[in-house]
């Protein structure tokens, strides 16, 4: 999995989850970074933020939905935006799960287990390196 962040608390608090919960986080703390990790070692699953530095995380979302190698791959934006707009804004770029930020660790981990659930195919058991 690949979480793109900017607040070392968060990269703790979300690799801390998803390592208890049997996942393998890498973080990415520069977004200008994030599309190249994510083509060096295609994740599973992205968990960015929205709010970073240099290339947005909608613009992160966008970047991947367009790229070929990525496209499919559940996108899960955390965010501090919660205005009227802002989720629907968020799920139009290409994300399909939206979890507000400070995050509830239940649905956090909700959210994932239902990403991924949706990404296995269906009767086979892929396995993943």
């Amino acid at each position: 999995m690949l979480i793109v962040e900017d607040n070392a608390l968060n990269i703790k608090l979300f690799c801390d989850l998803l390592a208890a919960h049997g996942h393998e986080p890498e973080a990415v703390t520069d977004s200008r970074l994030a599309l190249e990790a994510a083509q060096n070692f295609s994740p599973d699953l992205v968990i960015t933020d929205i709010q970073l530095p240099h290339v947005s995380g909608l613009e992160l979302i966008r970047l991947i939905r367009a790229d070929e190698k990525l496209k499919e791959v559940p996108i899960m934006a955390v965010t501090a935006y919660a205005s009227v707009g802002d989720e629907e804004r968020i799920r139009g770029a290409g994300a399909e799960s939206y979890v507000t930020k400070p995050i509830s660790v239940a649905r956090f981990v909700q959210e994932v287990d239902s990403l991924l659930a949706r990404k296995e195919p269906v009767g086979e058991h892929a396995l993943h390196p």
